[in-house]
């Protein structure tokens, strides 16, 4: 499995020719997203939110090519009406193949941002079950994990908060994604908490790494 990292939340995952497109935002690099559109067969999409799906960019790539299947919650599967693509609605337990990638659906809800703010659906999946990516919860899906996506800032977040999830689910290896409102700073002192180099943060288990955006890598 060969997996690029777009930008925020978003990845592309290809496999045995397969292309997967997950979480394809508008704080993606859009030209890595646009040409992982053009590409894509299936994606899934976490939530509702903007920086997760880019609706303009992923109804013009479903018109332009009507075979894409999509699998995502209720909520954003009905913004999809009207789209020529199949739909697939997936929530908590879901399993599902995409183009022979095994994909398991894990929680239900966003993590709250403020009282005033409605919850939204939030839908995390566990694929090729190798790769976890959460969307905007810090969802536990109480199953081995290789290498687990960590957001890493959003209004709803808490480094404290990123470094308990992180020691809970025991991953092989952790990446920080959801960094668009960060600077290079914050990105720096974030991966400095969230380390294991001896004294540079309180210690997760597990060994930190910064995908290069753009670049692929096998997993």
């Amino acid at each position: 499995m060969q997996i690029t990292w777009l930008g925020h939340a978003g990845l592309r995952i290809e496999q045995d020719g397969y292309t997967l497109v997950v979480d394809p935002g508008v704080f993606c690099e859009q030209q890595a997203l646009a040409a992982a559109l053009d590409d894509a067969d299936g994606v899934l999409i976490t939530h509702e939110h903007l920086d997760h799906l880019a609706e303009d960019a992923v109804r013009a790539a479903l018109a332009k090519k009507p075979q894409i299947e999509v699998w995502t919650n209720s909520s954003v599967a009905a913004q999809a009406e009207g789209t020529p693509a199949t739909v697939h609605v997936v929530g908590d337990g879901s399993t599902f193949t995409a183009g022979g990638i095994e994909v398991q659906c894990y929680g239900e809800w966003h993590d709250p941002i403020h009282r005033d703010i409605p919850t939204v659906r939030n839908t995390g999946f566990l694929i090729g079950g190798s790769v976890f990516h959460p969307g905007d919860a810090l969802t536990n899906p109480n199953v081995p994990i290789d290498l687990l996506l960590v957001p890493s800032h959003g209004p709803w977040t808490r480094t404290g908060d990123l470094i308990d999830y992180v020691r809970e689910l025991k991953p092989n290896r952790v990446s920080p994604i959801h960094d668009a409102m960060l600077s290079q700073v914050g990105n720096d002192f974030l991966g400095m908490l969230l380390s294991e180099n001896p004294g540079a943060g309180p210690g997760t288990g597990a060994p930190f790494s910064k995908m290069t955006l753009g670049q692929p890598f096998e997993l």
